[in-house]
């Protein structure tokens, strides 16, 4: 059965962060890597999409203790754990829909989003990167580290099986539902670039999870 998606991670809450470390391939490094890939200076504003439980900012944090970070997550016991974890901490935590969340004009050097966006198409994506190159500074940039489709023939497939999934479960609703339907890295591109960033890099991957950084 699909599970809404704020009520799958909800549910996985206890576990979430030992599943991630010990079952996703490369996680041990890629949090780490994106960690270090976001600014050093003090104060620095980073928009965290789909934070979760903050495991990249564990990392960032050893880099930058002063940074200044808003949080978008649709689980409200995922932000209450990444809370805990970091009372002392510069944290705006925000409960809803990164797709629906006004984020500013101008307002961050950087924006981070691991292991989240893999859900969603590439059509409902480039709104969300336009408005996300909007909040970004002069010279700001997006680094999204994330799962991603090997060839466009996969990535075609988990598109259908989501939509027969749905018609299989008689659901018509447009609300979001926990099944992977990662782009090729070829088509993630194309949707940054399409909402406005001058330019995206692979940077490094692990298998099929990726570093990409996309410059405003």
């Amino acid at each position: 059965m699909l599970e809404k998606m704020a009520n799958f991670f909800e549910n996985r809450i206890s576990d979430y962060d030992e599943h991630m470390r010990r079952d996703i391939f490369g996680a041990k490094e890629f949090y780490p890597f994106t960690a270090a890939c976001l600014p050093a200076c003090p104060g620095a504003k980073v928009l965290d999409l789909g934070c979760g439980t903050g495991l990249e900012l564990e990392d960032y944090y050893k880099i930058n203790k002063s940074a200044d970070i808003t949080g978008i997550d649709l689980s409200q016991g995922m932000l209450k754990k990444l809370a805990q974890k970091f009372p002392d901490k510069k944290l705006t935590l925000i409960c809803g829909s990164y797709f629906e969340e006004d984020m500013g004009l101008e307002v961050f050097d950087a924006a981070v989003s691991v292991e989240s966006l893999h859900h969603f198409t590439k059509e409902e994506k480039i709104p969300l990167y336009k408005k996300l190159f909007g909040a970004l500074k002069s010279g700001g940039y997006f680094i999204l580290t994330d799962y991603f489709a090997d060839t466009t023939k996969r990535e075609e497939f988990f598109a259908k099986e989501l939509l027969r999934l749905k018609k299989e479960n008689g659901i018509n609703d447009n609300e979001f539902y926990h099944y992977d339907t990662p782009l090729t890295v070829e088509h993630e591109t194309q949707a940054l670039l399409s909402a406005g960033f001058t330019s995206v890099k692979v940077l490094k991957s692990w298998e099929n999870t990726y570093t990409l950084k996309a410059q405003k």
